[in-house]
Parts: structure tokens; sequence; C-alpha cells
């Protein structure tokens, strides 16, 4: 398996970050956006990650190619929920299905301490096996069920919400 890196996201790299959400768009499994997103819609969202609480990481295998992307987000936007981050994975199309997400949600779990994080989340599509797989592999429980909460091409889907303490 390929050694990572992970370096924190620049400016620069919100077109790739976008490119690589994008690519997910049209498998109704991973988000609930129905249409491809801009770069400039997703400024905002860029910015709201700050290095030394709720990073932003660029990840790239010991070929110097990029693997995608991992961010930390805040739950509930309320300072009580402060050790509590919800993460999100995203892989580039040609770096799925080779172990690279087990590697870094591996990862983000050792590293989530360092941030003040004590709880991980995970909102994954109910429908999502592979996802739902990953993360009860690595040690996350089923959390929650919000059933037929999200409308995808006239199809209603649920929600889980799996979870992990860490610290």
């Amino acid at each position: 398996m390929s050694s990572l890196s992970y370096r924190n996201a620049t400016i620069e790299d919100l077109s790739e970050i976008v490119a690589i959400y994008n690519s997910t768009i049209a498998s109704r499994m991973v988000t609930a956006d129905t249409e491809m997103v801009s770069v400039e819609s997703k400024q905002k969202w860029f910015y709201e990650h700050n290095v030394s609480t709720r990073p932003l990481w660029m990840v790239e295998n010991n070929r110097n190619e990029l693997v995608g992307w991992v961010s930390f987000q805040s739950f509930y936007g309320r300072p009580a929920y402060n050790a509590t981050a919800e993460i999100s994975i995203y892989l580039h199309e040609a770096q799925r299905k080779k172990g690279y997400g087990k590697q870094i949600l591996q990862y983000c779990m050792e590293t989530a301490p360092e941030f003040g994080i004590k709880t991980l989340l995970g909102f994954i599509f109910a429908h999502n096996h592979p996802s739902l797989k990953l993360f009860k592999d690595l040690g996350f429980s089923d959390w929650a069920t919000l059933p037929n909460i999200a409308m995808l091409d006239g199809q209603e889907f649920g929600l889980k919400i799996v979870g992990k303490r860490i610290a």
C-alpha cells in the first residue's frame, strides 16, 4: 500500500477540490448536491476551515499523485460541540477502490485529538454501503438513522450518522 502525505489545502487547490467533489454528484451515493457546484460557491466553505482546529487537507500518494481531500467540519455550530467534528473524505476518480479511504480515515482518527476533537461523525447515505462498511470496519457505530430525508431524482433516501469517540 502506498504511503500518503497530507498538506493543508490552499485557495489554489479549490478548483481541484471542487472537481473531485463534482465527480461524485452523478452517482447519487455521496453528496446531497444534485447539480455541479462552482469554485465561487465553495469559497465560504473553504475559508471556514482553520488549520489549527478544522483542517482541510489535500492527500497525495508517494508518486505525488493527488489521491483526494479530507476535511473536518464543525458539528452543529455551537461551542458546546467544539470537540465533535464531521469528517468528509473525497477521492479522485482514478484513486477509488485502492484502500486509500481506509488509510485516510485511520490517519484522521489518529490526528484528530491534536485539533481538540474527541468525537468523529460521518454523515453517510443509508444506501452507500461501501462507505458505511469502511467506517464500521474502523470502529464507528450507527448512532442515528434519518429515514427518507433526501430526495434524489424523485426517490427518497435515508441518512445514517455514524460516530466514534476517539479521545
